[in-house]
């Protein structure tokens, strides 16, 4: 036997041996590693499966989000109507009550005016009838003789 070619009793051996070593590890070892593989494929499905939830999740998560800022800013431009009408009416009520102040004011004024010119057209009345008085006093007194000489009297206290 030569060392190139082997002979008939090692090659039995040999494959003796090889089919031992492949019996147990078929037995023992190849049952294990197809467990981690199977193992270790439904965890990768099930990270997979997770994954793809989580991307669901994220992308209704994101829509809620685009409505939730849709929400906010109509609320937000519904807040700012309802902040511009209200300022509108308040300076509506306040140029109101500002004319309604003004009218009143007015009012009262036209009639202090009123009064007065009505108080003052009762004291020129009250002096005229003095004045009247005086003067009918002041003729009576004198008792004048002649026409002539009462109406120059008359002009005379008139024109004072």
């Amino acid at each position: 036997m030569s060392i190139i070619t082997p002979g008939i009793g090692l090659i039995f051996w040999t494959t003796l041996f090889f089919l031992i070593v492949v019996f147990i590890l078929g037995k023992k070892v190849f049952p294990e590693i197809a467990k981690a593989l199977r193992e270790r494929e439904d965890s990768i499905d099930k990270a997979l499966n997770e994954a793809e939830t989580a991307r669901k999740d994220v992308a209704g998560l994101k829509a809620d989000i685009d409505k939730m800022k849709q929400e906010a800013r109509a609320e937000r431009q519904e807040i700012i109507k309802e902040a511009e009408g209200q300022a509108k009416k308040i300076v509506v009520d306040a140029q109101e009550a500002a004319k309604s102040e003004g009218d009143r004011i007015i009012k009262e004024a036209r009639e202090s005016i009123e009064a007065e010119k009505r108080a003052a057209m009762a004291e020129v009345k009250d002096q005229v009838a003095t004045l009247s008085l005086e003067i009918a006093e002041k003729v009576i007194r004198q008792k004048l003789e002649a026409d002539e000489a009462q109406k120059q009297l008359v002009k005379e206290l008139l024109a004072k």
